[in-house]
């Protein structure tokens, strides 16, 4: 393949041979920088030169082989076609040469050797007595002192000869000390042929013969900024766009770094010191960091930039520096960073600019590292980047000796890490509880309780309570005090089991305490919304919930933001504030985006799923369940992992995932479940799970063991779980309507004006043991409850079982009207279930009774789009919603429905029989 860009050279070449046949002979040196195209210049000359009647005779040198005498002449001459007495001299010569001491790297050469070198450069100038020679040297600086020798004294006798010496090298890249081919470029007759890097057309021309054009016009700008037209990057560029539209680690960024190998030491350490200081460095910082002259350094970075692999002080690609930092040695890496870390403090620099060296070089160099990094970490938790904080507290931990400095870095390492990864930040946890805490303020402590509840470790967090509460035996008006009596009001929500006071009820505008700088916001809020939650006054706290998520601040210092949040949402929701609780939770969800948090992220999604259970918005609760679990590990989701696993089972239940509702249930779980709160959905979810699979008495056993829990935790107030409903619900599987009957009753008398939800859960089974002339009012009056509470799925379960009364009761036109109703309902949130029972229901009277046939016959006779026109019509769907769901116009459903009625022999809508939406309801949902 013809090289790009090359054709100026190559004339160039070809004028040189030309005069050359004539009897002048010249010296050209291709000069360009590492993998610039040299070599495939040279073979295509060389090639021409052959074609034209030329000798062309080639060597390649190599480091490897630079101690072997006269390695490149022999090269050359075991390549021409020697006659058989000029190769027998030329094989008598070199033996001979073999044979003598070759004298001092620069010292003279001695005089036997100098004879037998005159003689061999004799014997090229005798094979271009009948045609031209050409003679190529690849990368002359590694060619072995003796042939250098031998190719010099040929090129003094060049100048009436027939002998065209071309070799290649870069005078940009060489080693220290005089250059190898000074000596070739000060004669008369020897030429410097620049082989520069690629324009972005010739990057366009290269890209051309291995795309479609319209590509190559596309890829070509991106190509050369990243290459910076150099061949050979080019050319890996344009194999990683072919293999994966955009350049890899293993192809460009693998080739920019053994180009760099390929030259100078002094460029790869530049470039190396570049790559540490994050680019953009001036020559005189590079220079201080290397301890070489800024001469020494700006010429490198010339040379760099000439030849396309720099772009200034500025690496072209990112992924060029991280290759440089992925293949330093771990020894250069640590050593560069060490001095960049004190460069960097001496001039000033930000906390977190030098600490990102001093992290890199892992470890600490002086007194001031253990400041910088503390520094450091605090601003990186204040902007969220947890993993960084981390690795700061890290290794301040190490550098410092003070043992209560090491607890309290402990405390924040733990901190940090819970924000990414809580089982990973667990280790820390048995330090500072082995330690008695005794290196710890209140706070810490109280920290740590909350983390060692959440892994599940109950018995070392009840051993930190206990002392917290000794030491607080005292005084109940310390700071000290009032933050144990916070926590312990949160503990009666979270971990009942564990708290030790029982607080009365607090009234809804209780601002508590001035807050003062040992006494933590955020742990006061949570503890007054927790107190709220359990004595049954969410109500009361709806603004006080809306204003904590307003001010919520997650990061820095505070310690309690993740459980502030979580009460203010369980606050919205338990005060039915579905709506509002879900725009928060879509808010944090995508406030935390944005931050290194997984763990927040996790805490967020699982509370949303949660909200669209209570929405009856099934697809969705699968789905935050769901990325619920994949931001955290099940091990850090600890004993908060029974909410995402009991909604995800429950959705999974009423939407008849019967399969993936058991895979959720039989996963592992702490046995410290069971003693909070969350433990109490994941029994009301199971005990569902065991109802909708006839497992009737499992089921109730579930639901009373949430009630027992529920009265001896002091939470019956809080209503966490409708435990009375639910085990009501059971014992009308069981035939038993006397204790259902009783359950009902019991909960009528417990609820207040604002439990709207769990008073139409209530009344919807109550209407099940009355007679069916009463049914209709008492569903009546759930409806309205469930509309008001925004709850789709029960709405559902309501409207169809009023439609079922309605029918009992004669009232034949509602209950078609409400049947349609609760179809079309059950089918927006996917509970299928309920629309198979509907179904059923439907076919085995309702149909008969006043709808028109479901003749399969004449179903049969629609076609395709009719039906799917008709199955949504039969949903409940108006003609503008079916238009907008299959992307026609009103008109043309009009028409498809005027077709319909005709085939199936109908006058109205209603009259659709509903074995039209049985075959494709999961399609359409």
């Amino acid at each position: 393949m013809k090289p790009v860009e090359r054709d100026k050279q190559l004339e160039l070449l070809d004028k040189l041979l030309s005069e050359t046949a004539q009897g002048h002979g010249h010296v050209a040196l291709l000069d360009g920088s590492i993998a610039s195209g040299k070599t495939e210049v040279l073979h295509a000359f060389g090639d021409r030169a052959a074609r034209s009647g030329a000798l062309y005779l080639h060597a390649s040198c190599h480091p490897a082989e630079s101690p072997v005498p006269l390695g490149v002449v022999s090269q050359l001459l075991d390549s021409a076609p020697l006659r058989p007495e000029l190769a027998a001299r030329a094989r008598s010569l070199l033996r001979d040469a073999a044979a003598l001491p070759i004298g001092p790297a620069c010292g003279p050469v001695p005089p036997e050797l100098a004879r037998v070198l005159h003689a061999l450069s004799q014997v090229i100038l005798e094979l271009s007595a009948s045609a031209p020679v050409v003679l190529g040297v690849d990368t002359v600086r590694h060619a072995d002192r003796a042939s250098l020798d031998c190719l010099l004294r040929l090129v003094r006798r060049l100048r009436n000869g027939r002998v065209l010496l071309v070799v290649t090298d870069d005078t940009g890249m060489l080693p220290s000390g005089p250059p190898v081919h000074s000596e070739l470029l000060r004669q008369p007759h020897a030429h410097r042929i620049r082989i520069p890097p690629l324009s972005q057309n010739g990057v366009r021309q290269f890209l051309e013969e291995r795309m479609d054009a319209e590509r190559a016009r596309t890829l070509a700008p991106a190509v050369h900024d990243a290459g910076g037209g150099h061949p050979l990057l080019t050319r890996v560029l344009t194999e990683d766009h072919l293999l994966s539209g955009e350049p890899r680690p293993q192809g460009f960024g693998a080739t920019f770094v053994s180009c760099l190998h390929r030259g100078d030491s002094m460029l790869l350490r530049v470039v190396q010191a570049l790559a540490v200081l994050d680019g953009g460095a001036a020559p005189a910082e590079l220079g201080q960091l290397l301890g070489t002259e800024t001469g020494t350094v700006e010429r490198t970075l010339r040379s760099l930039s000439d030849n396309g692999l720099l772009n200034g002080v500025e690496f072209r690609h990112p992924l060029a520096r991280s290759a440089v930092l992925d293949f330093m040695g771990a020894q250069d890496g640590t050593e560069l960073h060490r001095r960049a870390a004190q460069l960097r403090q001496e001039q000033g620099a930000t906390a977190t600019t030098v600490a990102r060296h001093l992290v890199a070089a892992g470890r600490g160099q002086s007194v001031w590292a253990t400041g910088v990094l503390l520094e450091a970490a605090e601003h990186a938790l204040l902007d969220h980047r947890y993993e960084f904080a981390a690795d700061c507290l890290r290794l301040a931990h190490r550098c410092t000796t003070d043992e209560r400095d090491r607890a309290t870095i402990r405390a924040r390492l733990a901190h940090a890490e819970w924000q990414y990864s809580p089982s990973a930040a667990g280790r820390h946890l048995t330090p500072l509880t082995a330690g008695r805490g005794e290196h710890l303020d209140r706070g810490q402590n109280l920290a740590l309780v909350r983390k060692l509840l959440w892994l599940g470790r109950t018995e070392e967090a009840t051993e930190v309570l206990e002392r917290l509460r000794l030491l607080s035996s005292g005084d109940e008006h310390t700071e000290e005090s009032m933050a144990l009596r916070d926590a312990e009001r949160w503990l009666a929500l979270a971990h009942p089991p564990l708290c030790r006071r029982r607080q009365p009820a607090a009234p809804a505008d209780r601002r508590g305490p001035l807050v003062t700088p040992r006494i933590e916001p955020q742990l006061q809020v949570t503890a007054l919304l927790a107190d709220g939650l359990v004595h049954g006054k969410s109500a009361q706290l709806v603004d006080r919930a809306e204003q904590v998520l307003r001010e919520l601040r997650l990061g820095g210092a505070t310690r309690w933001g993740e459980e502030a949040a979580l009460t203010a949402l369980l606050t919205l929701v338990q005060a039915e504030g579905h709506d509002i609780a879900a725009e928060w939770c879509d808010k944090l969800l995508d406030d935390a985006q944005g931050r290194e948090a997984p763990t927040q992220r996790a805490l967020f999604a699982g509370i949303r799923a949660h909200v669209a259970l209570r929405q009856g918005d099934l697809p969705s609760a699968v789905r935050f369940g769901q990325a619920a679990l994949t931001y955290l590990s099940h091990q850090s989701w600890g004993v908060a992992v029974a909410l995402p696993l009991g909604t995800l089972a429950l959705a999974a239940t009423r939407m008849g995932d019967y399969e993936d509702a058991a895979k959720y249930l039989t996963r592992a779980l702490p046995e410290a479940v069971f003693q909070s709160w969350y433990g109490l959905h994941y029994l009301h979810a199971r005990g569902h799970y065991r109802l909708a699979t006839n497992h009737s008495h499992a089921a109730l056993a579930d639901f009373l063991a949430c009630g027992d829990l529920v009265r001896r935790w002091g939470l019956d107030n809080a209503d966490l779980v409708p435990w009375r409903t639910s085990a009501a619900e059971a014992w009308l599987r069981l035939d038993n309507q006397d204790q259902a009957r009783q359950l009902l009753h019991e909960q009528l008398g417990r609820l207040g004006n604002e439990r709207g939800r769990v008073r139409a859960l209530t009344l919807r089974l109550l209407a099940a043991t009355v007679p069916p002339r009463r049914r209709p009012q008492l569903l009546a009056e759930a409806l309205d409850l469930f509309e008001a509470a925004g709850d789709r799925y029960e709405q559902a379960r309501v409207l169809s079982e009023l439609s079922r009364a309605c029918y009992a009761t004669g009232d034949k036109r509602r209950a078609r009207l409400l049947f349609r109703h609760a179809l079309y309902v059950a089918n927006r949130c996917e509970a299928g279930p309920v629309a198979q029972e509907l179904l059923a229901v439907n076919d085995s009277g309702m149909t008969r009774a006043g709808s028109a046939p479901d003749s399969s016959e004449d179903i049969a006779s629609l076609t395709g789009s009719e039906r799917r026109v008709a199955s949504l019509a039969v949903m409940g769907y108006t003609n503008r919603e079916i238009a907008d769901r299959l992307y026609i116009t009103a008109s043309t459903v009009e028409q498809h429905l005027t077709r319909v009625y005709r085939k199936l022999h109908v006058k109205r809508r209603k009259d659709l029989p509903v074995g039209l939406w049985a075959d494709v309801s999961k399609k359409t949902a």
